[in-house]
């Protein structure tokens, strides 16, 4: 019977492989690992724990998930990387746990980390994110499902980036993204509306034009970040203005960044005086 170890990996005697997972060789997995069925693992990949991985994901050679935090303030305490289920890790992609007894590093399904990508402790990037080569992602970062992120860029710690943006490559990402919208530049500013990843998203006409006014009241008008939020509640409760309304209340709330102004207007309320 073939078995589906290489025997030149290594695999600590306390960690738990589904049957079906295979180990390319040299690759290292260290206990408190589990990983779930039909799980590949690449060639000279290294798993530390306390990990868990789910089912289907593909590990590409070189990758390295689950090692210490690149953090200070970390010493030595319990934490996690937990991944879900259909992901896809690229070559040489780190993932760092959590800073914090028993926090963790989250990833949900269906992402797509290309190579030398950077995740951060604390982080959280949701569902069908795809992340492109050499982006490297801060401690305490937040990824909404859907968001897709260009290569070779930075994002400062705490941001959060919404559902269904698009954010262009060697950009300095140092606050919040919007929801539904295209970043660009250095320094990055909110360019428009990202409609070619809502349509390829099945967002209905109705929906577009939802977001097309809210655009128009975020960055290409004379309200005030109050007014346009007023604005934007007279559109309707549609979901999708629902959480984009959340979103901008929220990056307001202490602790957050702010928000990515647009060009030539900032959609923020502290950016008001």
């Amino acid at each position: 019977m073939k078995t589906l170890i290489h025997p030149t990996a290594v695999i600590h005697p306390n960690a738990e492989l589904h049957p079906t997972v295979q180990v390319g060789a040299y690759a290292v997995i260290g206990g408190h690992v589990k990983v779930g069925s039909e799980t590949t693992i690449g060639a000279h990949a290294v798993l530390e724990g306390p990990l868990e991985i789910g089912a289907r994901n593909q590990i590409f050679p070189g990758a390295v998930i689950g090692m210490e935090p690149q953090d200070l303030k970390y010493n030595g305490e319990f934490s996690w990387v937990k991944i879900g289920d259909d992901n896809r890790i690229r070559e040489y992609v780190t993932i760092n746990r959590a800073t914090g007894t028993g926090e963790e590093t989250r990833i949900g399904n269906g992402n797509l980390l290309m190579a030398y990508a950077h995740v951060g402790h604390n982080c959280i990037i949701e569902d069908s994110v795809v992340i492109a080569n050499s982006v490297a992602l801060a401690g305490h970062v937040h990824i909404e499902s859907r968001a897709r992120l260009s290569g070779v860029l930075g994002v400062h710690q705490f941001v959060h980036i919404g559902r269904h943006a698009m954010v262009g490559g060697m950009a300095r990402i140092d606050r919040d993204v919007p929801p539904f919208m295209t970043v660009e530049g250095n320094p990055a500013r909110v360019r428009t509306l990202n409609l070619v990843g809502l349509k390829r998203a099945g967002f209905s006409t109705a929906d577009l034009q939802d977001l097309k006014k809210a655009f128009r009241f975020l960055y290409r008008s004379e309200l005030t970040f109050k007014d346009a939020l007023e604005e934007l509640e007279l559109l309707g409760d549609g979901e999708h203005l629902q959480h984009l309304r959340r979103f901008l209340l929220l990056s307001q709330m202490p602790g957050r960044r702010g928000l990515i102004p647009g060009k030539g207007k900032a959609a923020n309320s502290s950016d008001e005086s």
